[in-house]
């Protein structure tokens, strides 16, 4: 199953599609919405269930071992700022990238505009972005409560002190590091199990999006759709020249490493649902999880190219449809507010249309016009999603390859331990048996 499952993923996105397509044409709106969508949502809905299940165990863990592991805070201290340089540069090709490209390819001009009573009831209310608020979410007051809600920021900081604290006290810590170890080696065995689900739930995703919306509207907006795949095809290309000018020939490697996260995160549309198994397959080609642990959380709030890049060609993209002409400083202006207020988004669905309509708001720009692009947003949001995926991998292997900490590559499926079954005691060792059981 672990070897095949690519394909697998890939026959369960191909089916999706058809019986989607097919639901769409041959059963009525009303049924599919209120009958059969709920259905085909509940198995993707699981499986995101599941992941968030592991993640926050799985990112606290992972940091613990790793900082306590590497026994250097000068060392973690130097890997975060070479971490953030390489986010914030990024962040700025991403967004620059974006608004190059949708000045040149102007997708906007002539783009239907929606009615505004129904685009504002669409679009719902929005919340103005504060940056006090976003830096002071970043720290925790409970460490639980970071963990009951998944806040990879708070879980990130809490499990830096902690690795630190750890490593700090020496032996006395050895044995919440071991368990933090077997913790971390546990949410990676549960991780496969998930795995084994993800055709079913990537089916289910994309089943549920093209039966209630058709491949026909695929053609309403395709020149949208072409230019914004168009760059981010530019952007991987960026990035993966980038990670080859460190990593060599190895950069075809970690492509072929990370298919499966990657297929998972396009279909799915959660960079989230992809992390469990991103770490694994890291590890897998040589990312020692001491900076794995730390890099990839830290990413995942701060490096998430491919919506940075969705973020400045969507409001564009919409100032062009409205007729209104942005100057190059009012660009530069949306870039930098955007550098800022993408900062420590969710890594979940359709967490960049919150950060579009509140930079909208800021200059002034129609916030309605976000309703333009609601209807194929689900498969923008796919491809920029996949390039989240691509960013972070790509920066935690250039970040330890720029340590000297890469390690030799191991096969990129290795199978699972499997849990006992078929004894010979039958799952009855240990027991007392009364005789009377075999009377």
């Amino acid at each position: 199953m672990d070897r095949k499952l690519t394909l697998y993923i890939l026959v369960g996105m191909i089916l999706g599609v058809i019986v989607g397509q097919a639901m769409y044409l041959t059963m009525d709106p009303a049924v599919v919405e209120g009958q059969v969508a709920p259905w085909l949502k509940l198995l993707s809905d699981i499986f995101l269930n599941l992941i968030k299940m592991l993640v926050a165990p799985l990112v606290l863990s992972t940091i613990v071992v790793g900082i306590a592991h590497m026994g250097d805070s000068a060392a973690l201290g130097r890997i975060g700022v070479r971490a953030l340089t390489w986010f914030i540069l990024a962040s700025l090709v991403s967004i620059g990238l974006g608004l190059v490209m949708v000045n040149l390819f102007q997708p906007g001009v002539g783009a239907p505009i929606p009615d505004a009573a129904e685009a504002a009831a669409a679009v719902g209310e929005v919340k103005e972005l504060k940056a006090t608020e976003f830096i002071l979410s970043i720290f925790p007051k409970n460490a639980f409560e970071a963990l009951a809600t998944n806040n990879i920021l708070q879980i990130l900081v809490f499990s830096i002190f902690a690795g630190v604290a750890l490593s700090a006290i020496g032996k006395r810590g050895e044995a919440l590091v071991k368990g933090a170890d077997a913790l971390a080696e546990m949410m990676l065995q549960v991780t496969g199990y998930v795995m084994r689900y993800a055709p079913i739930a990537v089916f289910g995703a994309l089943a549920n999006v093209v039966a209630a919306s058709g491949l026909d509207i695929l053609g309403t907006y395709l020149q949208l759709l072409l230019e914004f795949y168009f760059s981010l095809v530019l952007l991987w290309i960026i990035l993966l020249g980038i990670g080859a000018a460190f990593l060599g020939r190895r950069i075809v490697t970690l492509v072929r490493y990370i298919r499966q996260p990657l297929l998972i995160a396009f279909s799915t549309a959660s960079s989230e649902a992809a992390l469990p198994k991103l770490f694994e397959q890291l590890d897998r080609f040589g990312v020692p999880r001491r900076i794995s642990g730390f890099m990839l959380p830290l990413g995942y709030s701060f490096n998430l190219d491919g919506s940075m890049m969705y973020m400045s060609f969507a409001t564009i993209f919409i100032a062009q449809a409205y007729g209104i002409d942005l100057s190059v400083g009012t660009q530069i202006m949306i870039m930098l507010t955007l550098m800022i207020s993408s900062k420590g988004i969710a890594a979940v669905p359709r967490a960049s249309l919150v950060v579009i309509t509140g930079t909208l708001a800021m200059f002034g720009l129609p916030v309605e016009g976000v309703a333009i692009i609601l209807a194929i947003d689900q498969f923008l949001d796919m491809g920029r999603t996949a390039t989240n995926v691509v960013g972070n991998a790509v920066a935690t292997s250039v970040i330890t390859k720029w340590e000297g900490m890469l390690e030799v590559e191991e096969p990129p499926f290795v199978e699972h331990p499997h849990a006992p079954s078929h004894t010979a005691a039958g799952g009855k060792a240990g027991l007392e048996l009364d005789p009377e059981n075999f009377g």
